[in-house]
């Protein structure tokens, strides 16, 4: 392959991203040109070009695609700034900027570079852009703010931006501590310590809907089709967009009632049994047994859309529909009627399609409620017989 057609395969790669600036070969040098702010006001954007200094040769083209991707990146979280891109002898580099973000840049491409599946690929899309790249966005704003190269102190600071016990402060820690594996950096040994805290809030423990609520609610529901939706997430502890990516076939009056969420998801694939089984026959789930397609209509092909868009579809009909629950209360209620009917912990969490620590964290209320629950019922049994032996 020459050069011209390699630079046109980056360039190309980088549009279908919505990259508005391009690596150009002018003479034997490697440039970047394209719509960047004006150097006069930030806000007005012109065809402009950024002189690299790289020779015409694939080493350079290599070093060329790391700065465009900088470029990308400074543009798209309003950073750029044309002092780092016009030599000056009299600039003075506190920190070895263009190094560190180009090594967060690198982890990007990594991550994606694992899956060639199309279905993968855009569920892969939807956890970095969902579990990844807020995160990293945090994590180079405090970069940028912090005085220190010291990445044991941008790692914490960055975390401890998040509020203790919140699920983001959980969800940062955990996408922090891929990317630190990713670098090579040994994270400090108290770092799920300062993660702690993924688990519901004491005001969730009095939110979640009881049955009877959500009987109720899907009553008030005026259209069949997201009465359907409602029903499935109550009865068998649905994702949003998992809803739309189910084998329904064994709700038919002769099938098993266990339906499959389909490998496309999340989490991959795996089975889940309805609680309460009543539901189906209440939430007239059988009929979908036989035609899936009473679900809504809307678009699930994930070469054009996301689990994430499709996940916010249904938030929104919640909210139009004025359920004053959210999709993942539903989600929530099912796991703790779980609990109550004895389901092991282990098996539960698979049905979820999450890690047993996971499931313990985020419901250890309600499971230490049930073993508590269990040995105050065994020590009375225990008594009661022998009271009646004497």
């Amino acid at each position: 392959m020459n050069l011209i057609q390699e630079i046109n395969n980056i360039n190309d790669k980088f549009a279908t991203k919505g990259s508005k600036v391009r690596i150009e070969k002018r003479g034997e040098k490697l440039n970047i040109r394209g719509s960047l702010p004006s150097k006069k006001d930030k806000h007005n954007f012109t065809v402009q070009r950024i002189s690299l200094g790289l020779k015409a040769d694939f080493t350079g083209l290599e070093e060329a695609k790391k700065k465009l991707q900088l470029v990308n990146l400074q543009l798209e979280l309003n950073q750029f700034n044309w002092i780092d891109w016009i030599k000056s002898p009299k600039k003075k580099l506190i920190k070895n900027e263009f190094k560190f973000l180009n090594r967060l840049n690198d982890f990007e491409e990594y991550f994606f570079s694992e899956n060639k599946n199309e279905y993968l690929t855009s569920t892969r899309k939807t956890t970095w852009r969902s579990s990844y790249k807020p995160y990293i966005k945090r994590m180079i704003s405090t970069y940028n703010d912090s005085k220190t190269d010291n990445l044991d102190n941008i790692f914490i600071t960055t975390l401890k931006t998040y509020k203790e016990g919140s699920r983001s402060r959980k969800q940062c820690a955990t996408s922090l501590n891929v990317l630190a594996k990713y670098l090579e950096h040994k994270l400090p040994e108290d770092w799920k310590l300062m993660a702690k805290g993924y688990g519901l809030n004491k005001a969730s423990f009095r939110d979640l809907p009881t049955d009877q609520v959500i009987e109720n609610l899907w009553d008030k529901i005026p259209n069949k089709s997201w009465k359907y939706v409602f029903g499935l997430m109550a009865t068998y502890g649905l994702r949003n967009h998992e809803v739309f990516f189910c084998d329904l076939s064994s709700l038919t009056s002769h099938g098993d009632k266990i339906i499959r969420v389909l490998p496309t998801t999340k989490t991959g694939e795996h089975q889940v049994w309805p609680f309460h089984p009543q539901w189906i026959d209440k939430f007239e789930l059988y009929k979908l047994g036989k035609n899936p397609e009473l679900l809504p209509n809307i678009n699930r092909d994930l070469r054009v859309t996301t689990l994430q868009n499709i996940g916010k579809k249904i938030t929104g009909q919640f909210k139009r529909y004025a359920l004053k629950v959210k999709p993942y209360d539903l989600r929530h209620a099912w796991a703790v009627r779980t609990i109550f009917y004895d389901l092991p912990d282990t098996v539960a969490a698979r049905m979820m399609g999450h890690s047993v620590s996971l499931h313990t964290q985020t419901y250890h209320h309600w499971i230490t409620k049930r073993d508590q629950q269990q040995a105050v019922n065994n020590a009375l049994s225990k008594y009661q017989k022998r009271e009646n032996y004497k």
